[in-house]
């Protein structure tokens, strides 16, 4: 297992919450159609699928007893309970990603996107806004997903979620989709620059410089 206090790995780890409704799984399905560098951390869920997801694609879909198992063995490197439903993230995928180079991102609620970076210390956590309380109540009536008292219960959910975006080192206003999208593109591709995250994923170009 990587050593969590060198964090000398060639990926780098996006960290990405969001209230639901705000638009955080169609941004990051976007930035990862047009960047194929950046691969998704399938995450462990009790829910059960919606729509059109497959177990393994957007999530896997486990039992409580299964993920029971998983929490006694130590297997997530974060969990929590989000909606009366619980998430984790698996150690050994995120990690054989990062270690392969890829850039990974999470999706994730912004407790375990706190847990996140606590584990990793070079992760990026990033906050998806939306522009406002009425587009963000239309939005998840427009999805036809959820019954009125889930889409209440969410919205008070998101009055805790929007608390925390102080602790997340950048923040996006989805207003406008597109926008949106470039500026997750933006974060992504600066933190690429950065001089830790190039020694870390140009090793041998930095070796063969004489860069210490």
């Amino acid at each position: 297992m990587i050593n969590h206090t060198t964090m000398d790995y060639p990926g780098n780890l996006y960290v990405v919450a969001a209230p639901s409704g705000a638009g955080k799984s169609s941004l990051v399905k976007a930035l990862m159609e047009l960047d194929a560098r950046v691969l998704p951390s399938v995450s462990h869920t009790t829910r059960a699928p919606r729509g059109q997801e497959k177990h393994g694609r957007e999530y896997f879909f486990i039992s409580e007893h299964e993920f029971d198992a998983m929490v006694k063995a130590d297997a997530f490197v974060e969990w929590a309970n989000v909606h009366s439903q619980r998430y984790g993230t698996s150690k050994k995928v995120l990690e054989e990603r990062m270690v392969q180079g890829s850039d990974v991102i999470l999706e994730i609620d912004y407790q375990g996107a706190i847990q996140m970076q606590k584990m990793y210390a070079n992760a990026i956590l990033i906050f998806i806004l939306p522009p406002s309380w009425e587009e963000l109540r239309s939005r998840l009536e427009r999805r036809g997903e959820d019954s009125r008292e889930t889409i209440e219960l969410r919205l008070e959910n998101a009055t805790l979620e929007l608390a925390q975006v102080k602790e997340f080192d950048f923040v996006i206003i989805n207003e406008v989709f597109d926008r949106a999208l470039f500026d997750l593109k933006a974060i992504v591709h600066a933190q690429r620059l950065k001089y830790a995250a190039q020694r870390r994923a140009r090793a041998e170009t930095f070796h063969s410089l004489n860069i210490a």
